[in-house]
């Protein structure tokens, strides 16, 4: 696509060049008189050929150039783009004013060159004023009365830290996983959730497969993906673009997350080191569901203390140095005593852990006796 439209402008400035520049060439080497040279649609028709033979040996430099303009402008804020286009068009406006000043004399250096000049200077300055003084414009539009209820009251400004990445790129395994939803619904997930076209691709591949379980685990995954942008629990984007050079998913999310800062959001071990490797941050579920893991494990001994009798009968509670609830069984006999228990099962709520256990002792007991 970005070959042809580069072809057909060259085509459109090849006629131009022909009917505009050929008849003086034509002139100038004494071939003016020839009917055929004069014609405007023959000198149309050359300057086209020509351009489309140069065109063999241009096209490639001139699309390489264009694919590095195009990185750099993907890498540019928008509100960047924008303040540097509109101080470039102010600083064309103002040389084109004055230009006109220059244009009533009658001398080639004055009336063509110095506006030449003072275009390229005053759009290179509107260029920096435009990317470099951003901040300052941003503040100037921004400004505004804040409001406090009383006089005590005060607005703290949240600061974003270097930390901070704005966009988490989503991953094909995140999205089957489906841990990803519940994890947003807690909140905390900041920022906006990506998903790249080609991720959704790949899972539409997934889900219409001839296999029945991987057709099961591409339709979950983009249920959960409907589910985040129907229900809006954190913001949901899509990414429209693509990387036509690189084949595999994991290599172009790896690059979408250095063109956008972004973070990447997976389950998968492999795109993980791969992605710590080229020094992307990745938030890996497995490595935060593990470090949520209860600290105890049925089996395990605790000495505790039981402080006070439970809900239910002959039940005492003792607290972990983290505050975690132990329920120990036949725990009222031993208040304010220290005790050896073991972790029968562990019990993960919204208000917290909560341990059951034993005295080790009664099982020594009971060893004994038989």
């Amino acid at each position: 696509m970005r070959k042809r439209i580069i072809g057909v402008i060259l085509a459109i400035l090849g006629v131009g060049a022909g009917y505009t520049f050929l008849p003086e060439l034509w002139s100038l080497i004494g071939l003016g008189s020839n009917r055929w040279l004069t014609n405007g649609l023959v000198n149309a028709i050359i300057g086209l050929i020509i351009m489309e033979i140069l065109a063999i040996f241009l096209i490639d430099a001139i699309e390489r150039v264009i694919i590095k303009i195009e990185k750099n402008l993907i890498r540019q804020k928008p509100e960047v783009i924008i303040s540097t286009s509109l101080s470039i068009t102010v600083g064309l406006i103002v040389a084109a004013l004055i230009s006109t000043i220059f244009n009533r004399s009658h001398v080639f250096f004055i009336n063509t060159i110095l506006p030449i000049v003072l275009m390229i200077l005053l759009g290179y300055l509107g260029y920096v004023v435009g990317k470099e003084g951003f901040g300052n414009l941003k503040k100037l539009f921004n400004l505004r009365q804040r409001k406090v209820e009383d006089d005590k009251a005060q607005i703290l400004e949240r600061k974003v830290g270097e930390n901070f990445h704005k966009y988490k790129l989503l991953d094909t395994n995140i999205l089957i996983d489906g841990r990803i939803y519940d994890l947003a619904k807690t909140g905390f997930i900041e920022g906006t959730l990506v998903v790249p076209n080609f991720v959704l691709y790949e899972l539409q591949y997934i889900a219409d497969s001839g296999d029945s379980i991987k057709r099961v685990r591409g339709r979950r995954g983009l249920d959960i993906l409907n589910k985040l942008r129907s229900e809006k629990i954190v913001p949901v984007k899509m990414y429209e673009g693509d990387f036509e050079d690189i084949k595999e998913v994991d290599s172009k999310l790896i690059k979408l997350a250095k063109v956008l800062d972004a973070v990447i959001v997976t389950n998968d071990y492999n795109l993980n080191k791969v992605s710590e490797f080229q020094n992307v941050q990745v938030l890996n579920v497995n490595a935060l569901a593990k470090s949520l893991k209860p600290r105890v494990i049925p089996g395990e001994k605790l000495t505790v203390t039981v402080i006070k009798n439970g809900t239910e009968r002959q039940q005492g509670v003792a607290y972990l140095d983290d505050g975690t609830m132990i329920v120990v069984e036949d725990g009222r006999y031993y208040l304010n005593k220290p005790i050896e228990v073991e972790v029968t099962s562990a019990l993960q709520t919204d208000a917290g852990r909560m341990i059951f256990a034993k005295p080790t002792h009664s099982k020594r007991e009971l060893r004994e006796k038989n």
